[in-house]
């Protein structure tokens, strides 16, 4: 690794013992110190650390580019042109501190930026003709760079007409309900009139949006600068600006209590990275991770446009009142834009952790766990673990004699190794759960810690889906591998990685403390593999019984994020697969059912058209085609609603001795029986009890 001299007179010998450099020069470059701590622990921490060479610069130059202007709505050709000339350079200013590339880029972003002010303005200033029949696309991804400023500002003309279009059909439609209805007292108002209030809340919003966008500075992109640095090496290596790390923290301490959601900016938007468990959001179900939120509504008041708004506006919009409601306009994974309404509350505890219920699919009674998260006692003051309590929720099951047993672990993000590990070995005799491999080569290999003492025996599944990540797919994949359950669900998110958080404040002498904070680092360090020598990384983990998808034929999970580091095995740990599950007859059951389903026949259809919208994610900008294409999509979405019914033949009951306790809590119980009653309607869950019973 090389450093530039002058940041190299500030570094000094620290912890894990990545720095040791001594004083030569005090007068440096704020921004250089930064560059180069985080680059010398990226080298020396980093699981797999980079060549910072040509090939590197190529690359980097590519996402930055695609980071700096994603929408492609403020630079040409011409402009990415001027700035490839550095294109195999930029490594060589990255070893020597120099900053020639990110100076013009910064100054071309800001220049082009305070440009468009003027284009909306005038574009806005006058009616749109929606007789013309063109075509917007919606995926950044598929366009390019405009060749020349005409075609740019064509490009504005086209995406500020969308958004009229979008406020001007939601207009029509209030319109067409006060004719159906015959309401004299309401006033119908004339086309010209609906067009001008269309155009003037779209200037509202465009106009609160640059000066979000006035706001971003030097200091903000130089962080954007550095992160896409980071990601180079994988998605989860982060750099975290003093402001932002404090963000993270709060969040991960659950700031966002509105609504339980936890937010990351994501270029000019916020995304959703986590659902916290029991919150608002987690009971809605329709919010997930990955969403990007594209406007905020307080109840029916008009939505607020977040393009560019800082993190800290965007909390403090959705935030709110508990029993108060805010609608969130987000871009879901598919392409699809859709609004999700979600009354705020507080977050309750009791529902983040391990419960269990009885399910009844008229041939079996099958004990039900719905597992939230990998919690554990972090603080040591005898909170909550989650091994500890599946162990109970297991020995009360048995004790109502269910005839075998499903852990639920769909939607979650995963949490403490220790626990995982623990929980392992309540389901298989003494043996090896996961393999954890360092940047030094150096594998070590986790056994569960019970001496043998495996608590239940019985049928299960596994249930997992495309959100179940990290110790969800440790837990299943071990489980697959003894072949002492059957997975069932969808391929799980993929990430067999682990970070950890560097300060770059403790890598400089005391008498620097002027120029702190400077910020932290998140680094990739550690991989994890299966006991069958495998990661979960890219792959996740595959369901013995897949089911059907409404996202099955959209990419999604960690292989569909920047730079993921790759799949690979190592040696196969020692341990015995179990023999009493015959899993080619289970799946040929499960597809005969499956066939005959008419909610998963829905589930499939909707999969097709997610498939079909994605592809073709182009609007007519003509009003009656835009009108008529709407229609059909709510059409479409319409006959989904058959999958919020109850499942015929199906129900689901508290357990007794839960019910006895919670008698002198009737909100509790009263909690609880909502959650029985969206059992109830889990085509997933009830095909999992079929399958229970099929091994029964």
């Amino acid at each position: 690794m090389k450093y530039s001299k002058s940041v190299k007179a500030i570094l000094f010998s620290a912890v894990l013992g990545l720095f040791s450099f001594t004083v030569v020069n005090l007068s440096v470059d704020r921004n250089q110190i930064i560059l180069d701590i985080v680059m010398s622990g990226l080298n020396n921490a980093h699981y797999a650390p980079k060549n910072v060479d040509d090939n590197f610069s190529e690359q980097f130059f590519d996402l930055y580019m695609k980071r700096l202007d994603y929408s492609k709505k403020f630079l040409t050709q011409s402009d990415v042109s001027q700035l490839a000339k550095y294109k195999k350079q930029i490594d060589n200013q990255i070893n020597d501190g120099h900053f020639e590339f990110f100076e013009l880029a910064n100054e071309l972003i800001t220049r082009r930026t305070e440009e468009k002010e003027g284009w909306y303005k005038e574009i806005l200033s006058k009616p749109f003709d929606y007789t013309i029949d063109e075509e917007y696309e919606t995926d950044w991804e598929k366009t390019k760079f405009a060749a020349t400023d005409a075609q740019l500002k064509s490009e504005w003309v086209k995406y500020l007409k969308y958004q009229s279009l979008f406020r001007l059909n939601e207009m029509l439609d209030d319109q067409d309900k006060i004719k159906a209805a015959k309401d004299t007292t309401a006033k119908v108002l004339p086309f010209d009139s609906l067009e001008v209030s269309a155009r003037k809340k779209v200037m509202k919003s465009t106009d609160d949006w640059f000066k979000r966008l006035k706001k971003y500075n030097k200091k903000t992109r130089f962080a954007d600068y550095v992160n896409t640095i980071t990601a180079m090496y994988d998605p989860h290596t982060e750099f975290f600006p003093p402001v932002e790390k404090k963000k993270f923290d709060q969040s991960m301490s659950g700031q966002l209590e509105g609504i339980g959601a936890r937010l990351q900016q994501k270029d000019d938007y916020i995304k959703i990275t986590e659902i916290v468990v029991g919150s608002p959001s987690y009971k809605q179900g329709e919010l997930k991770a990955g969403d990007i939120i594209m406007k905020v509504a307080q109840g029916s008041k008009e939505p607020v446009d977040i393009a560019g708004m800082d993190i800290d506006e965007a909390i403090e919009l959705i935030k709110g009142k508990k029993g108060t409601e805010v609608r969130l306009t987000v871009k879901k994974t598919d392409g699809t834009t859709k609004v999700i309404p979600i009354v705020r509350d507080v977050i309750q505890l009791d529902e983040t952790f391990a419960h269990s219920a009885i399910l009844d699919n008229g041939k079996r009674k099958v004990g039900y766990i719905k597992l939230p998260s990998f919690y554990s006692d972090f603080t040591r003051n005898g909170a909550h673990r989650c091994a500890q309590d599946v162990k109970k929720e297991v020995e009360k099951l048995k004790g109502e004699g269910v005839d075998g047993i499903i852990i639920d672990v769909r939607d979650n993000g995963g949490g403490s190794l220790p626990e995982v590990v623990t929980m392992g070995g309540l389901f298989v005799p003494k043996g090896p759960i996961v393999q954890i491999k360092k940047k030094s080569g150096i594998t070590e290999q986790l056994d569960d810690d019970d001496n043998g003492n495996q608590i239940y025996n019985g049928p299960m599944v596994v249930m997992v889906n495309r959100n179940s990540a990290s110790a969800s797919e440790i837990l299943a994949a071990a489980l697959q591998d003894y072949k002492r359950a059957v997975i069932v669900g969808t391929q799980s998110f993929g990430k067999g990685t682990v970070q950890s958080f560097l300060d770059l404040d403790l890598y400089l002498l005391p008498q620097f403390d002027t120029i702190k904070p400077l910020g932290s680092v998140k680094v990739t360090m550690q991989k994890f593999y299966r006991i069958n020598g495998g990661t979960t990384q890219l792959r996740g983990v595959i369901p013995d019984i897949e089911l059907p998808d409404p996202y099955s034929q959209i990419e999604t999970g960690e292989k569909e994020l920047d730079n993921p580091m790759p799949w690979d095995e190592i040696a196969k740990a020692s341990y015995t697969e179990f023999t009493d599950i015959n899993y080619p007859k289970l799946k040929k059951s499960s597809e005969e059912r499956v066939k005959k389903s008419k909610s998963f026949q829905l589930i499939e259809q909707e999969a097709k058209e997610i498939k079909e919208k994605k592809d073709d994610s182009k609007y007519n900008l003509s009003l009656d085609k835009y009108r008529a294409e709407v229609k059909e999509l709510r059409a479409q979405n319409k006959k989904y609603d058959e999958l919020k019914n109850e499942v015929k033949g199906f129900d689901a009951a508290l357990l007794k001795l839960d019910i006895e306790a919670m008698q002198s809590d009737t909100i509790k119980l009263a909690r609880q029986k909502n959650w029985i009653k969206a059992i109830k309607k889990d085509v997933y869950l009830h095909e999992a009890s079929m399958i229970v019973g099929d091994m029964k």
